[in-house]
């Protein structure tokens, strides 16, 4: 990813605090950049700011400090934020999200219907998309008669309806069996390479994150690691190195229920490897 592309996403001190006087301090002073086509992971633990960022990036919620830009608009300053959120972007959520009562046609539509477009135009978009994704065969059939995997392929189709900025996917995989994951992400990697799209995934999952090609890791409300994935055994090893045995290995504390397996015979030589990534 070059300089030259452009910014889509830039955050400067972004800090959201729930509750008033002590209240909890969901994000706290994240500065971050994502440029246009990019691919970008974000990572953590439960309450380390995933979702908050991400609800403050879709304009679903204000910041308590700090600037919010989402394609060059400043959040704070936009009026109808409803109206940006349709143009600007696409989400994808763990749970769907379709309309039970609309044909996958129909949910794919829905995004279209304030458009100035003719009804002829928008099931042409719809049915392209659909093709997009790969259910060019499931137009007309409703979310309860399609798999897991197809009614997310349906919200991914309908998160690109409008040509948004960016796409968020909040644990878009989440309630997948392991084959349909890794469906869904090859699908998401074809669409940011073939259509350019920028994606913002939400995952707690190391595997779903190594689909992209840069790991947002946060810790505490903070940017704890910001890295591209230039090798996926790298990543590995860093992943490693942030668990509890990765820790334990580097402060010399082998737990002694270990010492059947010889780990302490090779924490030595795993150290040194650790302590380069």
């Amino acid at each position: 990813m070059t300089d030259a592309k452009k910014i889509v996403v830039e955050t400067k001190n972004l800090t959201k605090i729930y509750g008033d006087g002590d209240g909890v301090c969901a994000l706290d002073s994240v500065n971050l950049t994502i440029r246009a086509g990019e691919f970008v992971a974000v990572m953590g633990p439960s309450g380390s700011g995933k979702s908050t960022l991400l609800n403050l990036l879709g304009a679903l919620d204000r910041p308590t400090n700090g600037v919010c830009m989402v394609n060059g608009q400043d959040l704070a300053k936009v009026k109808d934020l409803d109206r940006f959120r349709s143009k600007a972007v696409g989400f994808v959520f763990q749970l769907h999200n379709l309309i039970p009562t609309l044909t996958a046609l129909e949910n794919v539509e829905v995004p279209l219907q304030e458009e100035n477009m003719s009804d002829a135009a928008r099931r042409k978009r719809a049915e392209e998309l659909l093709g997009l994704v790969g259910l060019s065969d499931r137009l007309h059939f409703m979310p309860a008669q399609l798999s897991g995997g197809q009614r997310q392929r349906v919200a991914i189709a309908r998160a690109l309806a409008n040509r948004p900025a960016i796409v968020l996917a909040d644990e878009p995989t989440g309630n997948l069996d392991s084959k349909s994951t890794d469906e869904i992400m090859d699908l998401l990697r074809d669409l940011n390479h073939a259509q350019t799209t920028t994606f913002i995934v939400v995952t707690h999952n190391p595997a779903v994150a190594r689909a992209a090609d840069r790991i947002v890791t946060l810790r505490d409300g903070r940017v704890l690691r910001d890295e591209k994935i230039d090798n996926v055994y790298l990543e590995d090893l860093r992943e490693f190195k942030q668990s509890a045995l990765g820790h334990a290995i580097l402060d010399g504390n082998v737990p002694a229920e270990l010492s059947e397996f010889g780990v302490e015979q090779i924490a030595a030589p795993v150290r040194e490897v650790l302590r380069r990534v």
